[in-house]
């Protein structure tokens, strides 16, 4: 079934598809698919990491994150140029609403958020950024693990403009690097560089992310992997974020 459905002969009939089903259809094909873990499994957040959440001082939590204690609901914390509330009452994270904080359902986000909140240590942000190669855990990021570049560089190999337009639309900070490159500030001391070249006769286009050099010491290989993955595929589709 291709990316046309439902097509307008649907509507038109004589087919056995009201127009309510086709209209739930529609945003259905417009999701994406659930994360998955490295291991190809379905991302689920660990209620171990909402409880141990619990038993950490706000404060010192707070520092180390460079979080807003946000008593008694949890924490604010930045997220590229949003803010969320991480809600250790209801244990999830939300967004701001009119008048009120709403229920986000991104287990991915909540995951790596958690892990970043559980795990940020007071290393300051380094004075230069380094390649994935460059990481000690660079082995990590081979083979099913290598990060989430590819659909990226397809989708704005040749529209360079339209990569400014999301990268700027997320609040990327243009860097004067490569064809194009824009710095997120994904977590407050986890920046993420993407890094576009169009290419030519000679070299094809390419596309690279750099990390500041104490990125390992907040988070794991396989939370590097999933904070990638989120804000490629957000990079893909930002007129859906958040």
């Amino acid at each position: 079934m291709g990316d046309s459905f439902p097509c307008d002969l649907f509507r038109s009939g004589p087919y056995p598809f009201s127009n309510g089903f086709l209209d739930m259809q529609e945003p259905r094909r417009r999701e994406s698919p659930p994360a998955r873990t490295p291991s190809g499994d379905i991302v689920k957040v660990p209620v171990q990491h909402w409880e141990d959440l619990d038993k950490r001082d706000p404060e010192a939590l707070c520092k180390r994150a460079l979080a807003k204690n946000y008593p008694p609901a949890g924490f604010i914390l930045p997220f590229l140029k949003e803010y969320f509330l991480v809600d250790k009452q209801r244990r999830c994270l939300c967004r701001q609403g009119p008048g009120e904080w709403e229920r986000m359902d991104s287990p991915l986000l909540e995951l790596v958020a958690l892990v970043y909140l559980l795990n940020a240590t007071p290393e300051p942000l380094g004075k230069r950024t380094i390649s994935v190669k460059e990481l000690k855990s660079a082995h990590f990021f081979r083979g099913p693990h290598e990060l989430r570049v590819r659909p990226v560089l397809e989708r704005y190999r040749n529209d360079l403009e339209g990569f400014k337009r999301a990268a700027e639309e997320l609040g990327g900070e243009s860097l004067d690097l490569a064809d194009a490159a824009y710095k997120f500030w994904v977590f407050p001391k986890v920046p993420l560089c993407y890094l576009l070249w169009e290419g030519d006769q000679e070299f094809s286009p390419s596309l690279s992310i750099l990390f500041d050099r104490s990125i390992e010491q907040h988070l794991a290989p396989d939370a590097i992997w999933g904070l990638v993955n989120l804000v490629s595929d957000i990079l893909l589709r930002p007129d859906d974020w958040p």
